[in-house]
């Protein structure tokens, strides 16, 4: 999915992963997997450059038995870290929340140009047997 960098994709984004994956029967928590979304993709408006247009792009694939989503933005790859929030602190926890909740999560150049931040859900599906 094709995103504008604006704060009404943050929603959109969870309605069309849900709608796309119900087909598809996962067993991980879909609810979990909408969260992390959210959070990337705040992530990625909030963060990505605004020099120039860009999109921000979500893309989810079944990798064997695990659900990888991917958050493509226009943003340095560079700046995607952990933070520390203080108690106080009203923001900074999203990449807290996919550490948390994700079996592992990566950053790095996109290849669109600019950041990709995506996590992996293991055990989303039930694994193949073969007869």
């Amino acid at each position: 999915m094709t995103l504008e960098p604006l704060p009404e994709s943050v929603p959109q984004a969870r309605r069309w992963f849900r709608e796309l994956i119900a087909p598809y029967r996962p067993t991980c928590s879909v609810d979990d997997c909408a969260l992390l979304i959210s959070e990337l993709v705040t992530n990625a408006i909030l963060h990505g450059r605004r020099d120039e247009e860009g999109v921000v792009r979500v893309e989810w694939f079944r990798s064997g038995s695990s659900l990888r989503v991917e958050v493509h933005n226009p943003g340095h790859p560079a700046g995607v870290r952990l933070r520390q929030p203080g108690a106080d602190d009203a923001h900074g926890r999203g990449l807290l929340l996919v550490d948390a909740i994700a079996s592992s999560w990566q950053s790095g150049p996109s290849r669109f140009g600019g950041t990709v931040v995506c996590f992996e859900l293991a055990d989303a599906w039930p694994s193949r047997r073969r007869e």
